[in-house]
């Protein structure tokens, strides 16, 4: 038993360390249920709460039949017993009790129909030889938290997402099959791929009450656009850890007076950001049309509501004062919206070439860099060499010299080399419009 999950139970079971009482509760639970009743409830009790602090809902029986409970050395002879209880009524089960998603209709249909007949039920020593276990209240306890947690940042009744997404939230990709298998049985969630030229998988998942509608092209085309955010994602990633990587090397290079060398990292530095900007450029694109189709079903959700509202009024005879104070609130958060909308059109991407002056300008600024770092080192160690101002003067001026040399003889063949690296790192990605649902 690990220290943490000991000390849970002491502050749980306050009369863990008393050996009469713990001698009692480690028997075997024998003779009639209503003997040892209290007991399997205890037991049960304590296995949901070390699992929620631990939190976890999927468990290994072997794990707490002899590390959750351990007491110098001794451990419950009845956990066994507690287990195959919790079993046999629905409060434990096994994960090929739940429906596979990925599989077809035709196979989900067949599987629900075995379970209801009781023809795939396991005997006893199938049952506790499992290395998984699932407790089903905190399985549904945590479906819940996903589920809360997908509507709280949309206004639709159901959401699409990639299916690595799925498995970020919810911590694990065994965890997420547990809980898209319990949403599928629930008809809460659906699972669905599509093949582009790569192998996408999605899951739609309803977050109003009604179950989740079936897959519509629209939502492949949705898919496949979230998918391509999150690969644009990545890559501006990667390209900012380039970034800091060409800024490091730049620095050191100056540190050690390799003006060739600082000069090189700072021209990458400049293609890393050029980089970056077109592929910041198209991830907003692609975030646009996404929020284009989100538009448009909230348009349709409020459509909807005006239908309801208008019947709704009717019906309760509501007066005209009431709704035009409605109509006002309305109209000041529509207004609102289009000022912050108005803010970001105003401020868009600029896209400018890579230049000799821009790699002079970027240079510069890592020089600035460098000496706001040594003027806050007032006390340098040893083997730290530090240039006196005479010394700093001098390697200013052949920094400059340098620099006005590059423009000179690189000109032309900088810019080609600029360009040509440009287009290397760029994304070129495909988009698709949606088709109409």
């Amino acid at each position: 038993m690990t220290s943490s999950v000991a000390e849970f139970i002491r502050r749980e079971v306050p009369d863990w360390d008393d050996e009469v009482v713990a001698t009692a509760r480690f028997k075997t639970l024998s003779g009639q249920r209503s003997d040892w009743e209290p007991r399997f409830l205890f037991w049960k009790d304590l296995i949901l709460k070390v699992a929620r602090h631990l939190g976890v809902f999927i468990i290994q029986p072997s794990q707490v039949m002899y590390n959750w409970f351990n007491r110098g050395g001794l451990t419950p002879l009845c956990i066994e017993h507690v287990l195959l209880e919790m079993h046999k009524s629905g409060e434990i089960i096994q994960r090929r009790d739940l429906l596979d998603p990925t599989s077809g209709r035709l196979s989900q249909l067949f599987k629900r129909v075995m379970q209801l007949t009781g023809v795939s039920r396991s005997s006893p020593q199938q049952v506790i030889s499992e290395d998984q276990f699932i407790l089903t209240l905190l399985l549904q306890e945590r479906a819940a938290e996903v589920v809360t947690f997908l509507s709280e940042s949309r206004w639709t009744s159901f959401c699409v997402i990639t299916m690595g997404k799925f498995q970020r939230i919810c911590k694990g990709p065994d965890e997420a099959s547990a809980i898209l298998g319990y949403l599928s049985g629930c008809g809460k969630a659906r699972y669905f791929s599509i093949s582009k030229k790569d192998f996408i998988e999605g899951i739609k998942v309803s977050l109003g009450q009604g179950t989740v509608p079936s897959i519509s092209s629209l939502d492949c085309d949705v898919l496949h656009l979230i998918w391509t955010t999150e690969k644009l994602q990545q890559q501006l990633d990667v390209i900012d850890q380039r970034c800091e990587m060409s800024r490091k090397s730049a620095l050191a290079s100056l540190r050690t007076r390799n003006k060739d060398v600082a000069l090189r990292y700072a021209k990458q530095l400049k293609l890393a950001h050029e980089s970056r900007e077109k592929c910041a450029s198209l991830l907003n694109r692609v975030e646009e049309v996404l929020n284009i189709i989100s538009h448009a079903e909230s348009t349709k959700k409020v459509a909807e509501a005006i239908q309801i509202g208008a019947r709704a009024i009717k019906e309760n005879v509501i007066s005209v004062e009431d709704v035009q104070l409605c109509l006002e609130e309305l109209d000041n958060s529509v207004a609102s919206q289009k000022l912050v909308e108005e803010a970001f059109e105003s401020n868009p991407l600029q896209h400018t070439g890579i230049e000799d002056d821009d790699v002079e300008e970027e240079f510069k600024k890592l020089e600035l860099e460098l000496g706001d770092e040594s003027s806050q080192n007032l006390r340098p160690g040893p083997f730290v060499y530090l240039p006196t101002e005479v010394e700093g003067a001098k390697a200013a001026e052949s920094l400059s010299n340098a620099l006005s040399d590059l423009k000179l003889r690189g000109g032309a063949v900088g810019r080609e080399e600029s360009q040509e690296s440009a287009e290397s790192v760029s994304i070129k990605l495909p988009i698709q419009q949606p088709e109409a649902a």
